[in-house]
């Protein structure tokens, strides 16, 4: 069978592929069953895991960072199994299965189960989630003009996901109880994994996502076959992150390790290994190579950056909803991480058309002043929380409004982001490297987390009442975000006067 025949022989609806549909409903339910769990997350372990420390919030943001630092890193080696041995399928039916399992642990009211629901998850989600994105390019012919909004529609269905999973398992926990909550992300999970079998029976993806070649999976290491193997480490690897994540405390009081948990020190490492290997590659690169490699390495910065603020709503954000938002008859702390995902889906389309209309007028901004606003979007919104103390009630809330403002500029911010800068990084790196810049495009989120988890140790409240709220708390946040706000607009401002060099830098690449 040629190429073309491959893709003219798909069966077509609203004039994509069908298999995009299954893989829409697949990743709309998984992300259901990791944004619901996401935001009991936090709240759970305050009142749950750690309710018997004082330092409960310390605690909560130490765990918090490291699984988000080791959920996004676990991309790299599952998308990297997935090309050499497992193929996308195979992946994706390992990691919803893990992630899954992960899910119903996380009912068990126990530390030790709560731990190793989270590695579970953490695995799982490094198999399932850089391949279902991967599989959906899969479906569209090299050069295909309708690609891009075969995207659009797939992360649509993420923040659909995104939108719903907050309200309902955060409904659920509020009404019933944690194990609730946790159970419909579980239930959504494997939703997600039958809508995906579904295709595969209709046969809808035809000869997609199999295994590299017919005998890899048969080949042995160690006497064992390497589709057995995969399979086997990945579930061993779980006690292992689960003994990391525990792990939570300070290896040392004074030194460079001073205030480090072990993930800390990890990814400290991790950090300089890449910083390291990415100068060899700039020295060896031509002086354009170099230039490009250099804005591509930025521009992954300045995104860390904005993902360490923009995930805070997963942690502080969602403890200073909690304790000082007047929610009373809107919605509980856990549904305010709804808010993004909802501002992300009636946001998008519009923001795109006005990308399109300023290129006919010859308007549309380059890439690093999308940067820069995107950052300065963040920065107020930040600032937004910062004021809201002077606005609190004799008990220290302060209005609802300020929360929906300060989301509504966030989403701003990541729609002039996120959604160009993952496509700049295939058009900046050579092509011997982009499959590393991709893969450290991604591992940025993973450093973001670090950031989150540093500034969720700043704003710890310690207090042995797991009640704690109001006036108790309003100033630290309040002081907080502003702080926050500064360090956004101050580089936001530092992009936007460097754009014009960073812009020189790009050559051709807009």
């Amino acid at each position: 069978m040629t190429e073309s025949t491959e893709f003219s022989d798909q069966k077509q609806v609203f004039g994509h592929p069908q298999g995009l549909f299954y893989l829409f409903f697949a990743e709309l339910w998984e992300r259901f069953s990791f944004y619901g769990m996401r935001a009991l997350l936090t709240l759970y372990m305050i009142d749950v895991i750690f309710q018997a420390l004082a330092e409960r919030d310390y605690a909560t943001a130490a765990v918090y960072s490291s699984y988000g630092s080791l959920v996004y890193a676990s991309t790299v080696i599952g998308g990297k199994l997935s090309d050499k041995i497992l193929g996308m399928r195979n992946s994706i039916f390992l990691g919803g299965i893990l992630m899954s399992i992960g899910h119903f642990v996380l009912a068990i009211e126990d530390n030790m189960a709560f731990f190793l629901a989270l590695s579970l998850i953490i695995v799982g989600n490094g198999f399932f989630k850089p391949n279902i994105s991967t599989f959906v390019g899969t479906l569209y012919e090299k050069g295909d003009p309708k690609k891009d909004s075969g995207f659009t529609i797939f992360y649509m269905g993420i923040n659909i996901g995104g939108w719903v999973a907050p309200l309902l398992c955060g409904w659920l926990a509020a009404t019933y109880g944690w194990h609730y909550g946790f159970g419909l992300a579980g239930i959504g999970m494997l939703t997600g994994l039958i809508v995906f079998w579904r295709g595969i029976q209709n046969n809808v993806f035809g000869n997609r996502g199999l295994p590299p070649n017919e005998h890899v999976l048969e080949r042995k290491v160690l006497g064992v076959k390497q589709g057995i193997l995969v399979p086997v480490l990945a579930v061993l690897s779980a006690p292992l992150i689960a003994l990391l994540l525990s792990s939570y405390k300070a290896i040392a009081t004074e030194g460079m390790f001073a205030d480090q948990n072990i993930v800390n020190v990890i990814f400290t490492g991790i950090g300089i290994a890449v910083l390291a290997y990415l100068a060899y590659e700039m020295f060896k690169a031509n002086n354009k190579e170099r230039k490009e490699l250099f804005v591509a390495v930025l521009l992954t910065f300045f995104m860390t950056i904005f993902w360490g603020f923009h995930e805070l709503s997963g942690s502080v954000i969602t403890l200073f909803a909690a304790r000082n938002i007047d929610l009373d008859g809107i919605m509980s702390a856990a549904q305010t991480n709804s808010l993004n995902s909802m501002f992300i889906i009636i946001l998008a389309i519009p923001i795109s058309m006005m990308w399109t209309w300023l290129s006919k007028k010859n308007w549309n901004p380059r890439t690093p002043y999308k940067f820069g606003l995107g950052l300065l979007f963040a920065g107020i919104s930040f600032y937004v929380l910062a004021i809201s103390g002077g606005s609190a009630n004799d008990n220290g809330f302060v209005p609802f409004t300020y929360l929906l403002l300060m989301y509504f500029l966030l989403s701003v911010g990541e729609l002039f982001m996120s959604p160009v800068g993952l496509s700049k990084m295939t058009d900046l790196a050579p092509a011997r490297l982009i499959a590393f810049i991709m893969g450290v495009w991604f591992l940025s989120s993973a450093f973001a987390f670090q950031i989150v988890g540093f500034i969720g140790k700043q704003l710890a409240i310690e207090s042995t009442d797991k009640n704690v709220g109001g006036f108790e708390t309003l100033t630290v946040y309040t002081d907080g975000f502003l702080l926050i706000a500064k360090y956004a607009i101050g580089a936001g401002l530092i992009v936007l006067v460097a754009s014009p060099l960073i812009k020189k830098l790009m050559g051709k690449v807009h």
